[in-house]
């Protein structure tokens, strides 16, 4: 199916949207807001590690997603390419769950810096998990 540089490349843009949007939410004080948990905007710092921001993953999920991305330019590897995949549905139910995110996408909450971190990382987080579906052996 998808050749590996192709999974790279979706995981590489996912992974800059969501730095981007650690730094975005840092600096705007937008903590998470799913349905059942919100955070506080004096905890974002803090909680970015965790449970992650209104805009990004956390970051345990953005390292597990460098160390998958460099296991790929080394080669094959069905464990990086599993956990690209988990990563984005992950990140895909994140992006959906999140209520800025949801905002962000529509024509009343477009923000010209949180709207195309958005879609860069929803976007991204989407390939990541139909790229990193399992190839047949030949």
């Amino acid at each position: 199916m998808a050749h590996p540089s192709a999974l790279v490349r979706a995981a590489t843009l996912q992974l800059a949207a969501g730095l981007a949007g650690q730094v975005v939410a840092l600096r705007r004080r937008r903590s998470y807001d799913i349905p059942f948990m919100t955070g506080s905007p004096d905890h974002v710092g803090r909680d970015s590690w965790w449970f992650g921001t209104a805009i990004s993953a956390p970051s345990y999920m953005l390292g597990t997603q460098v160390w998958a991305i460099a296991r790929l330019l080394r080669g094959p590897d069905d464990r990086a390419r599993w956990a690209l995949r988990v990563l984005g549905t992950g990140m895909t139910a994140g992006y959906l769950s999140e209520r800025p995110c949801r905002r962000r996408v529509t024509p009343a909450g477009f923000d010209p810096v949180e709207t195309p971190v958005v879609v860069a990382g929803w976007a991204g987080s989407v390939a990541m998990a139909l790229l990193g579906r399992p190839q047949p052996r030949p």
